[in-house]
């Protein structure tokens, strides 16, 4: 592929991630966005126990329980772009999951209930994006309900988020009495019609909020809901592209994704404002989207996507040039060159074989053990992509067996999911225990399914004298070496063999952060 050609493509990509508060919606406006890239004939619903499944939801448990534990990847085309969309969990207990994501992604589409507001998971993964000042969309769900007042939603974005709010649409009417959203920049009111909410709705369109048919279909609310606009028009911002880019506004839609209604509209506002695919920084340089040389680095692992296979896919986004079918690449980490033949892209549980990707693309590698979380790929330069944290965990359990037979699986079974993320699991140096790390409950009642749903292993909980977790390192080997000596009780190796700091109590960390000057007690550590 020419340079030219490549820079055409890559101009082309749109890679997102959607973040919410839980039950905002998230998971409905991704089936909706699937709809509309002609990915799927009929969009499933969440919650119900029959008919079609939510098609980013393929975990069996995400199913029967209506959450998302797992951030699902997605790739369609869409008006001449090619979209790549990450829904993430939406579960405060797999932030850690979902912090991964958001730096393998140039732009988010934040989900707001209309009725709630700004909540509380969203005002911590807003924290997130501010971190690499991500471009962020706006769309306020669920206009077919009682909502609040949309001027105060707007404010609370404001004041809560920081970020200034340009609404693009504004709704004329909530609940019941929903009649549609009016288009402040094309003069435009998109009407709504009840119950089109599994297909594409006729995009059913007024020109001009004084024409005629509006005042017929506004009747006695005609002149308030002008007013009203005015108003609109006055207090709020402009849309502004630059401002958007730079983290600064968030454009803002109405809508309700059940209903599927203003997404279309939202979805031609993204592909068109989303940022293409942005440089990124590696411990060396930074990496330019457009260069010729592939690169990428991997975000994610997901073990048992396929339980028939017990396949590992390691999540990787293509930072730069391309990849093609069975080319080679350097395995940075390793210092090794591998061959990759089958690369595979993502329609939720659905793949296939991909011949080629490019800069700004997702594709899943399979993983046989030897690729973590972190480990960047190129085309032989050494370099390393930055950023990508590793949390430490703030609960902590023993695990144990029902059956001491098993020992072998079970370990197998919590280093794949550590691996991948979902857990974090600790070797003490001196006795067999193994203890399992969470950031929230919900994690240990995934790890439990998932070690008996694929793995054939019942485990226990069981209570452990562990406080917190603190990844150790020390330059000085005489002192690292005394150090393990006299702390071996409370040393373990991680998931990834490297050395951890199991501490009782938040007294005793500090007591041995005193006692060990030289030895450096870290609660992050980036791959």
């Amino acid at each position: 592929m020419a340079s030219s050609q490549l820079a055409k493509e890559i101009a082309k990509r749109r890679t997102f991630a959607i973040i919410s508060h839980p039950d905002a919606g998230k998971t409905t406006i991704t089936e909706k966005l699937l709809l509309f890239g002609n990915a799927i004939q009929l969009a499933g619903s969440v919650k119900g126990k029959r008919g079609p499944h939510a098609k980013s939801d393929w975990m069996t448990m995400e199913q029967e329980r209506g959450i998302s534990v797992t951030s699902s990847v997605m790739q369609f085309p869409y008006k001449e772009r090619v979209v790549n969309l990450l829904d993430t969990p939406g579960h405060e207990d797999f932030s850690e999951d979902t912090y991964r994501t958001l730096t393998a992604v140039d732009s988010v589409l934040m989900v707001i209930d209309g009725a709630k507001g700004v909540e509380d998971r969203t005002i911590k993964l807003m924290e997130v994006c501010r971190l690499r000042d991500t471009p962020i969309l706006s769309f306020i769900n669920k206009m077919d309900r009682d909502i609040r007042d949309p001027v105060e939603v707007m404010d609370e974005i404001e004041d809560v988020l920081k970020i200034a709010a340009a609404p693009i649409n504004w709704p004329i009417g909530m609940g019941k009495e929903f009649k549609g959203v009016y288009n402040l920049y094309t003069d435009t009111i998109h009407l709504y019609e009840h119950g089109q909410g599994h297909t594409i709705p006729e995009d059913v369109q007024i020109k001009g909020l004084d024409s005629e048919e509006a005042t017929a279909l506004l009747g006695a609310y005609a002149e308030d809901v002008r007013e009203e606009i005015e108003l609109v028009r006055g207090a709020t911002h402009e849309f502004d592209l630059d401002a958007y880019h730079a983290g600064e506004l968030t454009p803002v839609f109405f809508g309700t994704a059940l209903g599927n209604f203003g997404v279309r509209e939202m979805l031609d506002g993204f592909v068109e404002w989303a940022p293409a695919p942005l440089d990124r920084d590696t411990a060396e340089r930074k990496v330019a989207a457009d260069e010729d040389k592939f690169s990428g680095f991997i975000f994610k692992i997901q073990a048992n996507m396929d339980p028939k296979h017990r396949d590992r896919i390691a999540f990787m986004r293509v930072c730069s040039g391309r990849y093609s079918q069975g080319m080679k690449m350097r395995h940075v980490r390793l210092g090794k060159d591998v061959k990759i033949a089958d690369a595979v892209t993502f329609l939720a549980g659905d793949r296939s074989q991909v011949e080629e990707a490019i800069s700004g693309d997702i594709i899943g590698l399979h993983n046989h053990g030897t690729i973590q979380i972190g480990d960047t790929f190129s085309s032989g330069e050494i370099l390393k992509f930055t950023g990508i944290p590793h949390f430490a965990p703030e609960l902590f359990r023993r695990i144990r067996l029902k059956d001491p037979l098993k020992t072998k699986q079970l370990q197998r079974g919590l280093q794949q999911l550590s691996e991948e993320g979902s857990t974090q699991v600790f070797f003490p140096l001196n006795n067999n225990d193994i203890v399992v790390g969470a950031v929230g409950v919900l994690q240990f009642e995934v790890v439990a399914y998932r070690l008996k749903d694929e793995y054939k292993v019942e485990a226990i909980y069981e209570p452990v004298n562990v406080n917190t977790a603190r990844w150790v390192d020390c330059s000085d080997d005489k002192k690292l070496a005394e150090f393990k000596r006299k702390c071996s009780d409370n040393l373990a190796l991680d998931g990834g063999g490297h050395l951890t700091y199991l501490a009782p109590t938040r007294v005793n960390l500090s007591l041995s952060e005193e006692r060990y000057p030289d030895v450096a007690f870290r609660a992050t550590r980036e791959h």
